[in-house]
């Protein structure tokens, strides 16, 4: 059976908080309020120069949750797709790029497993290639988001997501590749024969360097486009297409296997 190579999406292929790299797109359109962009540039700098443990990840989910609580899912989804490329094609992980390349060419499925949510994770996974994405899901009702999380792809559930989409696809987890920035994501690297710490907050790097695991230091930004077959330069209309489907087939497959957290 072939493996696969899952990658957390955060400090890992991308050098930030994708759900906290929306905030000025979003108050633009109207979404949030300036009060709102400085708190989450405020989250955002912990999160860089410390890590996050569970506790912070617990306040960031309920930032995060109320904050998006009455907005309307299509416009979510619109103001994403449109400052996609201006938002993230900066901040993508060359070494991370080149890994994901690297996988494709010996025949494995790349799947991102981020605590992010879809709407975001989704159209990035596109853009960057993956195959499969598994990511925290919002509830929604009536085409608006209700403050609720639906599914919340974080610590332990990570691994489930993984030993799901391994049981459904055939994968050989002992064969297969992780890669992650965050000692909540332990449990994740633990389910497969090939885990690795990249840019590794404290905790992580006691753990791997104790286990001797691979420690990876990704450093340099790459403007994505310039690695696209004839320099796309219309990632949007790519990000709305293909993996948000499979993304959610994904999570459904995990919620048939395993109760959901949060």
């Amino acid at each position: 059976m072939p493996g696969a190579a899952f990658f957390d999406l955060d400090k890992t292929i991308i050098a930030k908080s994708s759900a906290m790299a929306f905030t000025k797109p979003f108050q633009a359109g109207g979404l949030i309020s300036r009060r709102a962009v400085v708190r989450s540039a405020y989250g955002q700098f912990v999160y860089l120069t410390g890590g996050a443990d569970h506790d912070q990840m617990e306040k960031m989910r309920h930032f995060m949750s109320q904050l998006v609580a009455g907005w309307d899912v299509a416009t979510v989804r619109e103001i994403v797709a449109e400052t996609l490329h201006t938002i993230v094609d900066p901040l993508v992980y060359e070494e991370a790029v080149g890994l994901i390349e690297e996988h494709h060419a010996a025949g494995r499925d790349v799947v991102i497993v981020s605590t992010s949510g879809s709407e975001v994770v989704e159209p990035i996974g596109a853009m960057l290639g993956a195959d499969l994405v598994v990511a925290t899901r919002l509830e929604e009702v009536d085409g608006r988001y209700t403050g609720e999380i639906a599914y919340y792809a974080y610590a332990e559930e990570k691994a489930a997501a993984i030993r799901a989409l391994a049981e459904e696809r055939g994968y050989d987890l002992a064969a297969s590749y992780a890669y992650s920035d965050s000692v909540t994501d332990t449990a994740m690297l633990e389910a497969v024969g090939h885990p690795h710490a990249v840019n590794p907050d404290k905790d992580l790097r006691r753990i791997a360097v104790a286990r001797d695991w691979p420690v990876l230091v990704f450093t340099r930004p790459v403007a994505l486009r310039s690695r696209l077959p004839g320099g796309r330069s219309t990632l949007a209309a790519l990000a709305v297409t293909g993996v948000v489907a499979v993304g959610g087939a994904v999570w459904a497959g995990t919620r048939r296997r395993r109760p959901t957290a949060g």
